[in-house]
């Protein structure tokens, strides 16, 4: 069974962010990751992720929002073998100061529609707009799983902007996807 998303992981989402870095950078380890927004299934994946590659990963959540213990605390024990840094805030301003990339999804996921307008007023200082980016490295690219509401998790000038990788990702889902069935498969 392939995990493709469920309301805790969003594995394959993972891997695809991670290779299309990889394909970037050549290499994340000791790159610092930012995620930005609800600490939910796709931020899961990228705590897991970033601490098996031995990535630094800072989330930004508001407060009651933090990615769940238990995965936190597990990444963490990776993290010790990998050389990855894991940092859980409330001030996404401090988390994103030298960012190699920063990351959101939007603020409610399937399943939390009647919590829209309640989440949009605590989620209004986690929008990822040019002022926030400029906390980050000047080449730190802008990721997002898809799809995006323009104007509420991201302004359009940052997901349009050049230093957008989302199509990337979108289109690496593909090809990330069919390598784990080939894997599975127990194909070359």
């Amino acid at each position: 069974m392939i995990n493709g998303l469920s309301d805790h992981l969003h594995p394959c989402q993972g891997l695809s962010d991670f290779f299309t870095l990889t394909e970037r950078w050549g290499n994340v380890k000791g790159r610092k990751i930012v995620y930005v927004g609800d600490g939910n299934n796709t931020c899961h994946s990228l705590i897991q992720t970033a601490a098996l590659l031995g990535a630094h990963i800072t989330v930004c959540t508001p407060e009651g929002y933090e990615p769940n213990a238990r995965v936190v605390s597990e990444a963490m024990l990776m993290a010790r073998e990998s050389g990855s840094d894991i940092k859980i805030l409330n001030e996404p301003e401090k988390g994103v100061r030298g960012a190699d990339a920063v990351y959101t999804d939007v603020w409610a996921s399937m399943g939390q529609e009647d919590e829209i307008e309640e989440r949009a007023a605590l989620f209004e200082d986690y929008r990822v707009d040019e002022e926030m980016m400029a906390l980050a490295k000047p080449d730190a690219f802008f990721m997002h799983c898809l799809p995006a509401h323009r104007g509420q998790e991201v302004t359009s000038p940052v997901i349009d902007g050049p230093n957008s990788i989302v199509y990337d990702i979108a289109e690496n889902r593909l090809h990330v996807q069919k390598a784990v069935l080939v894997l599975l498969m127990g194909r070359e």
